[in-house]
């Protein structure tokens, strides 16, 4: 690393060399590997084998309802509450638990649970004092000590389910102890519940004795204060005095009704008597049997006079006799009216009388009830006291009862059950033979490959400069004009330009580099090899890498290290060049760089190469705003480039929108590493609008051209203020300049 970064020089990772050398040795790393495995599959096998039984308990609330009917279950049970799920798994773990179920199992006879005393070699770190002597502890302690190791209960995430884990070299003990545990815990619940109940039964005993004797002087207080101040009850709400004073109080009601009922009536009978009413329009006259006989004997002596009247004269005795009769019986009928009318005035009269009798009865009555309402003040303390002992006292009754019937075994169940027991398993949890060796070979096979990289890259010899001087130095440098290029065969060379310097660099090898001198060219004319003696060494190794310069390859691998945003292609030979640059975008490409390639030829060779389908939208879609930039951008079909082709909109209505073009290359270069538009055979004036972009680079691809030809357009190019030209003459190298390195053809 120091060799590298000896001029201060900033480096990249070279991921092509750190692949090579894990390729390399990849023999090494693999042997490794299956040793690595071989060693985990001999300490898997080797390994005792435990297993692992699961035993399940559900909490809930198991009280027996003894009241006859279904009990619904209460939401806020704290037998139900998240913490008491918790407090039952520690209970679980207790040490008391934990003794009983090893002393009814006998585990202290196996050497799995105390293999300190089965052992007859000393324990290393005991004799260093780094551990306490284990046969210092009761073999009881150290039992217990390796039966937690070897358990674990939980409660289950959202549910009231206690898991008890146990593992064990024994498949049959793996099942067995949860199973134990889970009997020996519902025993010592339900005793737990039993001790309750006989301890509850033991308490009330006394108590309801005692509160026996209050009852019955509590009783007997409310007797002898009703009896003394005569506070007799009818019934269990009303007392003697009150229920005189209601029948008075009724009587009195009915008394007034009836005296009023006989006033009416009298007054209705003198009314109708004074004003000359006939008798039988007064209900009560008519009512009366002796009006109804006169009134029957005043209707046959009219019908005799009527008779009569026919056959006899006016003065004629029968008729006088008749007429006198009936005029004694409407005197009679006025006499019994008088007589009516005197009934009910005697009849309201007693009424009267009767009302005020019930008066004074009610007076005396009123003022007993007053007298009774205030003894019955100290009456009404005496029964609260007496029905509060009574209440307390049928309270510890009902309890003492339900106490006494739950002493037995088996009426107090233990508020939980067993939903699941632990059956023998048959095949061991620990060690999984076949993930522990594919999980030890990966991690050696990962560790091998990471320590490749780690050697390689503090070697050094998986750096890379990551740039060269100053391009505008070495520009300035080039003062010299171009030479003239001479008839004949033999053509004068390119310009020295800053992509075969880098091309040198790249390919030469190192005892070239070694022996490499400042002279020119021998095509150079002599007076230019004098005037730049200064040159760079890049720059006076062009000759020696000779067309290895002008490849793809080289091309590439400039504009990767300079980071070349923009990269403007111009193909004077039309398809042949246009395919060149595609090999370019694909070289660039992969070498894990982004790239775009922007299909501006007339011919549309790029996209025919490189879409799925020449109809695709390109750029003078986006020209003319007829599509979104995302749908332009398609993938290269035979590597990572992306090409956006060259549309399918009129092109002529395309070039109106050409202002847009700078827009498009910036959103294009600040999401790709580099933006190559393949232009064609365009001409020197007509790429002004795409080399507006300063770090803009122009490469012209003339694969099977002349060196005189060659020579002729970079001199236009020069002409026209293009200096910096990237030149590409071959499709391929003819030597490799690096092993492992691909061709770009």
């Amino acid at each position: 690393m120091s060799g590298v970064n000896g001029g201060n020089q900033d480096v990249d990772i070279d991921v092509g060399r750190i692949v090579s050398a894990v390729w390399e040795r990849k023999a090494r790393i693999i042997g490794v590997t299956v040793i690595a495995a071989a060693a985990a599959l001999a300490a898997t096998s080797l390994m005792t084998p435990s297993y692992r039984g699961e035993t399940r308990l559900l909490i809930e609330s198991r009280s027996p309802n003894l009241t006859g009917g279904e009990g619904a279950p209460q939401a806020n049970d704290p037998v139900l509450d998240a913490l008491n799920i918790t407090s039952q798994a520690q209970v679980l773990q207790s040490t008391d638990l934990i003794k009983r179920v090893a002393r009814e199992l006998g585990l202290a006879k196996l050497k799995e649970f105390d293999p300190a005393a089965q052992s007859f070699l000393p324990d290393p770190l005991v004799l260093i004092g780094l551990k306490q002597d284990p046969m210092m502890l009761d073999p009881e302690d150290r039992v217990i000590q390796e039966f937690r190791d070897k358990l674990e209960v939980y409660p289950v995430e959202n549910s009231r389910v206690i898991a008890i884990e146990f593992s064990s070299h024994d498949p049959k003990l793996a099942a067995d102890i949860p199973n134990k545990m889970s009997e020996v815990y519902l025993e010592i619940q339900s005793g737990a519940k039993l001790d309750t109940h006989s301890e509850t039964a033991k308490w009330l005993e006394p108590e309801i004795a005692t509160l026996t004797q209050k009852v019955q002087e509590a009783e007997r207080k409310v007797a002898d204060y009703r009896s003394s101040n005569g506070l007799f009850q009818t019934t269990e709400t009303n007392s003697f005095s009150a229920q005189q004073l209601n029948d008075i109080s009724t009587e009195l009601a009915r008394v007034r009704a009836e005296r009023a009922n006989a006033e009416a009536r009298a007054e209705n009978v003198r009314a109708g008597l004074e004003a000359g009413r006939a008798s039988d329009t007064l209900a009560d006259v008519v009512g009366s049997q002796v009006i109804q006989r006169l009134k029957e004997a005043e209707a046959n002596l009219q019908a005799q006079i009527s008779d009569q009247s026919t056959q006899l004269l006016e003065g004629h005795p029968r008729l006088k006799g008749l007429r006198a009769q009936l005029s004694g019986i409407r005197q009679q009928i006025g006499s019994e009216t008088k007589k009516i009318l005197a009934s009910l005035d005697n009849e309201a009269e007693v009424s009267r009388l009767r009302e005020r009798q019930l008066m004074a009865q009610l007076n005396g009555l009123k003022a007993d009830s007053a007298k009774a309402g205030e003894e019955e003040v100290g009456l009404r303390a005496l029964e609260r006291e007496a029905a509060a002992q009574r209440q307390l006292l049928e309270t510890y009754l009902a309890r003492y009862r339900e106490a006494t019937s739950r002493i037995e075994s088996n009426s107090s169940p233990a508020d939980a059950r067993v939903v699941s027991r632990a059956v023998e398993p048959s095949e061991p949890y620990f060690p999984k033979i076949v993930p522990i060796v594919v999980v030890v070979s990966l991690a050696t096979f990962i560790l091998g490959c990471l320590m490749v990289m780690v050697v390689e890259l503090f070697s050094g010899r998986a750096l890379r400069p990551s740039g060269v001087r100053d391009v505008e130095r070495e520009v300035e440098d080039e003062a010299a004009p171009a030479p003239a290029v001479p008839a004949g065969n033999d053509a004068a060379p390119l310009p020295v330009h800053r992509m075969q310097a880098e091309a040198a660099r790249f390919n030469t090898p190192e005892p070239a580099r070694e022996e490499e001198t400042a002279a020119a060219t021998p095509s150079e004319p002599k007076e230019a090899a004098e005037e730049t003696p200064a040159r760079p060494v890049e720059e006076r190794d062009v000759a020696a890498t000779g067309d290895q310069a002008f490849t793809i390859a080289s091309v590439a691998h400039y504009l990767q290290r300079h980071g070349i945003p923009v990269a403007i292609g111009i193909s004077p030979g039309g398809d042949e060049g246009s395919t060149t640059s595609v090999m370019l975008a694909r070289e660039i490409a992969g070498r894990g760089r982004t790239v775009v390639l922007v299909d501006m030829t007339g011919s549309a060779c790029p996209t025919r190469l490189m879409a799925d389908n020449p109809r695709l939208p390109g750029i003078t879609d986006l020209l003319c705003g007829e599509t979104a930039f995302g749908d332009a951008i398609h993938p290269d079909r035979l590597s990572g480039a992306h090409i956006i082709p060259h549309g399918v909109s009129d092109p002529a209505q395309a070039m109106r929108g050409v202002d847009r073009l700078t827009m498009i290359i910036d959103a294009l270069a600040d999401a790709y590493d580099l933006v190559l538009i393949e232009c064609g055979p365009a001409e020197i004036s007509g790429i002004s609008r795409l080399t507006r972009n300063e770090m803009a680079e122009i490469v012209l691809s003339m694969p099977g051209f002349k060196d005189e030809d060659v020579a002729t357009l970079v001199t236009d190019f020069e002409a026209a203020g293009y200096r910096n030209v990237l030149i590409m003459t071959e499709a391929g190298d003819r030597r490799s300049p690096r092993p492992g390195r691909r061709r770009a053809a």
